[in-house]
């Protein structure tokens, strides 16, 4: 097991601008037709699950190097939940898709990653330790694809990978999407991809407190919620992983687990969802309010700045989603 290290780096692409623009128009296009299918919606994680209030809780017992930004001291804020599935289209739960759970810590004050000041902190998780793919120009080119249909995906694979390596990747991609989940109770979420922690960086990961029960909610996420929020509250730790070295650890490609082996995960604080009666049909005031809110992993103290390539590509494809949802 190594220390935590304070000597990583991004290395951004000569053309790494040129590449975000490049795509900019075509994914903004298919966002609009899914818009013009579904309503107005986020170009991914279109499905909002349920919309939930919890408390996040800073612990006193933590190392020195969490000690930045929302770690800083010990100390409890209020949080937003949005869950969702991580599809393009509105579809069914019991379908394989990736599993989104975001998280807006508010009542901060500092400055932000994008300068200027914040009052919150945003921390966007999926259901994956890693994404399937190194880099956003492979990412953006299949989503595109994929948007067009299955048989435009399987075009474009040819063209990368030739028809029997087409094929392979037809099956990884089915694999990733249809990976076993049981719950969002029960399974983990990552940030698959790290953030500053002052001058340390680091990934994410909520771990639950629950352990799996052999059920399934997949019929309905929200509805599998709600019936263990009778039980009780749902607590999970809020853990992060810490940098070492660049083998072991990248910043850039976010294919490559860190192990824990390597770097364990170290609890920080803790997440709780209090009992309370959630709107399953997501038509309150306050499940409207979070589905038109912005959760974007740019959304940031200064301490906690997003990195690597997929994380500079978001803060340029968030903000035009947001714009294309308006």
């Amino acid at each position: 097991m190594k220390q935590a290290s304070k000597e990583w780096k991004e290395t951004p692409l000569p053309q790494e601008e040129s590449i975000f623009q490049k795509y900019s128009e075509p994914f903004k296009q298919l966002q609009e037709r899914k818009n013009a299918q579904y309503g107005k919606g986020r170009g991914l994680h279109r499905k909002q699950l349920l919309a939930i209030k919890a408390e996040f809780e800073v612990l006193k017992e933590i190392p020195k190097e969490a000690k930045f930004g929302l770690f800083e001291k010990p100390k409890k804020y209020d949080a937003i939940l949005r869950l969702s599935n991580g599809g393009m289209d509105i579809k069914k739960d019991s379908g394989p898709d990736i599993r989104g759970f975001s998280i807006k810590v508010k009542g901060l004050s500092g400055k932000s990653a994008l300068g200027g000041k914040t009052d919150s902190q945003d921390f966007l998780l999926i259901n994956h330790a890693t994404f399937s793919l190194p880099d956003f120009e492979s990412f953006i080119q299949l989503v595109l694809a994929l948007g067009q249909g299955v048989p435009s995906l399987f075009k474009h694979l040819i063209s990368k990978h030739g028809f029997f390596g087409a094929l392979k990747k037809m099956g990884d991609s089915a694999k990733t999407m249809g990976k076993p989940f049981q719950s969002f109770v029960t399974e983990p979420f990552h940030s698959a991809a790290p953030i500053q922690c002052g001058p340390y960086a680091a990934k994410v990961r909520l771990k639950p407190l629950k352990s799996p029960n052999g059920k399934s909610g997949k019929e309905n996420w929200a509805v599998d919620v709600s019936n263990h929020l009778i039980e009780g509250p749902i607590i999970y730790d809020f853990q992060l992983q810490f940098y070492v070295d660049p083998i072991q650890t990248p910043i850039e490609n976010p294919t490559i687990e860190w192990k824990e082996s390597d770097t364990p995960f170290i609890t920080v604080a803790r997440l709780t969802i209090p009992k309370q009666t959630l709107d399953l049909e997501q038509s309150t005031d306050f499940a409207k309010s979070v589905e038109a809110s912005t959760f974007d992993p740019w959304n940031a103290l200064e301490q906690h700045k997003p990195l690597g390539q997929i994380m500079r590509a978001r803060k340029f494809y968030y903000l035009q989603s947001q714009n294309t949802r308006k």
